[in-house]
């Protein structure tokens, strides 16, 4: 039998001592994102989570460009000033057939804000702002972006809540909190993205785009509401047809929307519809009774995308129902009646 070669003791204090004095000299000179967020009382959380009353105070985190639901999104909340002022516009990443990598598709997203703004002939300065220009890698490395940093000035200098309306990936808003944690007391994110808490699987495209972004959505602590895609938002289907009764000819806006809408349709569209899914998070804020939603354990979110409870987690709000109809006949409204100001 082989026999260790015996440890030296004291030498190993010596060492494990001056180990231990080097990591508290150096730890200070690294910031750190830890997975330790600042505690939110659980009634604050839940007063946080009713259903927004009145004029709110908005900025709206998109992708813009992704598709073509993000467009009609952005077009509602900015033709509903009685409901919500928005402060800003986030161009959100993404990565798919429309794009080449994350960068690419938050700078064609942004294009596709100034783009909108345009058609609506709104003009305003320091409004719309570049996104992060990649997805989430670690905790420890939130991506620092101009939407990130507006996010956190607006936020720290709000005096109600202001809601974070998120319709893609949420990469701005995990990256804000991960650089300011205080901004959990002064937000609410109402997030487009995942799937129902009863589904087989939470993969759906914001969600898997940046799980880890995702991840610190459920496990900040930050007051959330989630609107799933299956089974609510997936009620939102719109035809060509009804596209173009209610918004040809309403103006270069309503004519744009009707434009992408068509340009989108498979070659073989007989009897086509499509998901409009972003309306929804700006319609919650409309008129949350619009909405089925309920109080939960917020989900953990595994590694294999699917949902796991523990029922001693901080709560939070999700939907499991909206009204189609109301909403997208207050929509083609606001278009409407916006052509004939």
């Amino acid at each position: 039998m082989k026999h260790s070669t015996p440890i030296n003791f004291n030498a190993t204090s010596v060492f494990l001592s001056i180990t231990w004095s080097l990591m508290g000299v150096l730890l200070p000179l690294f910031p750190s994102f830890s997975q330790s967020y600042p505690a939110l009382n659980d009634q604050f959380r839940l007063n946080q989570l009713q259903a927004p009353q009145g004029k709110v105070q908005v900025v709206i985190d998109t992708d813009t460009y992704n598709e073509i639901d993000d467009q009609f999104a952005v077009v509602y909340g900015l033709l509903s000033p009685d409901q919500m002022e928005v402060q800003a516009i986030y161009a959100a990443p993404y990565l798919n057939n429309r794009s080449v990598s994350p960068k690419d598709g938050m700078e064609k997203s942004f294009g596709e804000i100034e783009r909108l703004l345009d058609k609506l002939a709104i003009k305003r300065e320091n409004f719309v702002y570049r996104g992060s220009d990649a997805f989430l890698e670690s905790l420890d490395k939130p991506i620092e972006s101009p939407a990130a940093q507006d996010l956190i000035s607006k936020a720290m200098n709000s005096d109600g809540p202001l809601y974070v309306l998120t319709l893609g990936a949420p990469t701005n808003v995990a990256s804000a909190i991960l650089l300011e944690p205080e901004i959990i007391h002064k937000i609410v994110v109402v997030w487009l993205g995942g799937k129902g808490l009863n589904w087989k699987t939470a993969t759906e495209f914001n969600l898997m785009q940046d799980p880890i972004a995702s991840r610190v959505l459920f496990d900040s602590g930050v007051p959330l509401v989630q609107i799933p895609t299956q089974p609510v938002t997936s009620h939102l289907l719109t035809t060509v047809a009804e596209v173009e009764t209610y918004l040809m000819g309403q103006g270069a806006i309503g004519d744009y929307l009707v434009e992408i809408f068509n340009d989108y349709q498979p070659e073989n569209g007989f009897g086509w519809s499509k998901v409009i899914w972003d309306i929804s998070a700006i319609a919650y804020v409309i008129n949350p009774g619009w909405f089925n939603t309920e109080i939960r354990s917020s989900p953990i979110l595994t590694d294999e995308l699917t949902y796991s409870v523990d029922h001693t987690r901080h709560l939070y709000r999700v939907a499991n129902y909206l009204n189609r109809d109301a909403i997208f006949g207050d929509l083609f409204r606001k278009i409407q009646e916006y052509r004939v100001q």
